[in-house]
């Protein structure tokens, strides 16, 4: 991946206005301004990246801000987009006017770096945690023996957990979907939630919670009962073939955190190639007349000051969250593009972040920690195994270790307060949080204590309201639910001078993600691209396929025209009979065995 020049204005270019700093507003103005358009970015948070940027945590010892995030970020094998926007994004220690980064952490880790790509460092290791039963850690690298493949299938499949004729059917169900045509992807598997696909309700408690569920709510944050089969098998499946195929990583995380390894760096990069960047600028209305829109309305906050501006472009694109985008869609916009009309029906759930700081260092695992009996879908990394300049962020020694977690289900009640998490106040979903971890990770040896904690962060799109009694959210995130895709806009919508990018725009990554945000801006891009005769276009990838599986794709093809089902549509009818038959002689071993020992 080689990061083109930019190219010489030889003549007036278009301007273009980006509504949205984070990693879609960035992408976009990142293949825009390579291609010497005049750009302009305005951002309603101190700091750009969105969701995916890091902020000055809790002051340490010495007053100094400790690093925080929204949660960890994680790159699993399938992500294409980012990463090559990444790869062409060199590094600098310097920022294009001369000064270091805030504090100055970071800098000596960037000079060692060509592109914040190389800030991506692998895991090794996944941490299948519960607190009934055996734990497991999983090698994420490509397996070689067989020793290795029997393992490896075994912590896909859940191994003792699942019962092995409830493995093999959850694996036909792959299967099924391996074959399966694309139309019957977008058609039929959009509209069958995965719970429903994968026959969930007759199956153990072990199926459920290892397989229905298994790493989706935790690492994507969808609940399978209401989430689609096109989204959920998809992703399975690329994240699958990560632990199996050399050529991609199973998964990578940043060195540092967010900001200092990747997102600073970008914006350096973006400024040197001429792009204007506004923070603290909230877009406040879009006008729109005649089928166009005619100008922007912002407001700046500077140095405590509010000023109103209005803006005029050739272009605009709108990469805000789709919660800022419902706001700003106005009936005149509706009627000029009709696929801005269902943004409503979009929904959204919660997916946010806690760090602990720790006086010693506790490297759970290399790698990430699922958290299967947590109650709210838990999982974390050990920062401190993968950032290469930790002492720069020590806190002046007093903190050794940062656990960062995620908490991906809010509506179940905890094991502390009872309470749902989206009820708790921060100091009680932080107790909560902890507690949770504890019960999972101290059961052979005691690995967390109370003393080891320096202090703690919470995401701060969070907020408590007193008054309701709930927390409220600033940031959430887009869920694909069952049906809902038709709801969701393309990047290049029907008006001339407007195009849409975010990772609710329908994407072929079709996943509330970095990955897909990167990829609306490209087709956003694109379809300015178009409109102005430019055949430069911005590369986009799809998922990969087993080619193995190629020729039952294509007869799968030729079912779905016939309006014919897949052969595997009868494996839950099948499976259904087989219980019967199965539980019929178990139901009679189990009497036989109480009347021989003469319990009732």
């Amino acid at each position: 991946m080689t990061r083109p020049r930019a190219r010489a204005r030889t003549r007036a270019r278009a301007r273009v206005t980006i509504l949205g700093g984070g990693v879609a507003g960035l992408s976009a103005a990142h293949e825009l301004a390579e291609r010497g358009y005049e750009v302009t970015v305005y951002e309603r948070n101190e700091r750009f990246g969105g969701k995916a940027r890091s902020f000055p945590g809790p002051a340490d010892s010495d007053g100094r801000p400790l690093p925080a995030e929204h949660g960890f970020r994680f790159f699993p094998g399938f992500y294409r987009h980012v990463t090559d926007t990444m790869a062409r994004t060199p590094v600098s220690s310097e920022r294009s006017d001369g000064s270091r980064s805030e504090t100055g952490a970071g800098a000596e880790t960037r000079t060692r770096a060509k592109t914040v790509a190389d800030h991506l460092v692998s895991t090794e290791q996944m941490l299948q945690a519960v607190t009934d039963g055996d734990s497991r850690i999983m090698t994420t690298d490509r397996p070689r023996t067989l020793a290795e493949w029997r393992d490896r299938l075994g912590s896909l499949f859940a191994g003792p957990h699942v019962p092995p004729d409830e493995s093999a059917f959850f694996v036909d169900r792959l299967l099924t979907l391996l074959t399966s045509c694309e139309a019957r992807w977008d058609e039929e598997y959009e509209r069958t939630p995965w719970w429903e696909f994968v026959n969930a309700g007759a199956m153990s408690e072990g199926y459920q919670k290892f397989l229905a569920y298994g790493v989706t709510q935790s690492l994507v944050a969808m609940r399978p009962e209401v989430s689609s089969t096109r989204t959920i098998g998809r992703i399975y499946l690329q994240m699958i073939r990560g632990l199996f195929d050399d050529r991609v990583h199973a998964d990578r995380l940043l060195d540092g955190p967010t900001n200092d390894v990747w997102i600073d760096p970008w914006v350096d990069y973006l400024r040197e190639l001429g792009v204007t960047l506004h923070a603290n600028a909230t877009v406040t209305g879009l006008e729109c007349e005649g089928g166009h829109v005619t100008g922007v309305t912002l407001v700046h906050e500077r140095d405590g000051r509010t000023n109103e501006e209005r803006v005029e472009s050739d272009y605009y694109v709108l990469a805000v969250p789709v919660d800022v985008a419902r706001r700003l869609v106005t009936p005149t916009l509706e009627a000029a593009a009709p696929a801005l009309a269902d943004l409503d029906r979009i929904e959204t759930a919660w997916m946010n972040g806690l760090q602990f700081y720790l006086a010693e260092d506790v490297p759970t695992v290399r790698g990430h920690g699922v958290y299967y009996d947590s109650p709210w879908a838990l999982t974390s990394i050990s920062q401190r195994q993968f950032w290469s300049a930790f002492d720069r962020y020590d806190g002046g020694g007093d903190v050794e270790g940062i656990l960062s977690v995620i908490v991906s289900e809010w509506d179940e009640p905890g094991i502390v307060y009872g309470k749902p998490a989206r009820e708790c106040t921060e100091a009680e979903l932080v107790t909560e949080v902890w507690e949770q971890l504890k019960r999972h990770l101290n059961r052979e040896e005691t690995v967390l204590t109370d003393d080891l904690l320096v202090d703690t962060f919470v995401d701060p799109a969070l907020a408590y309201d007193g008054e309701a009694e709930t927390l409220t959210n600033d940031e959430p995130l887009l869920i694909n639910t069952v049906g809902t895709r038709r709801f969701r806009p393309p990047a290049d919508v029907a008006i001339p001078n407007l195009v849409l990018a975010g990772d609710y725009v329908r994407t072929e990554t079709d996943l509330a993600s970095m990955e897909a945000a990167n990829e609306a801006a490209r087709r956003a891009v694109n379809a300015i691209l178009e409109r102005e005769g430019d055949g430069d276009r911005c590369e986009l990838w799809s998922f990969d396929q087993p080619r193995l599986f190629e020729p039952a794709r294509r007869h799968d093809e030729l079912n779905w025209r016939l309006g014919l089902p897949h052969p595997g549509a009868a494996s839950p009818v099948l499976w259904k009979g087989y219980r019967r038959l199965s539980d019929g002689p178990r139901a009679g071993l189990a009497a036989l065995t109480r009347g021989f020992s003469g319990r009732k």
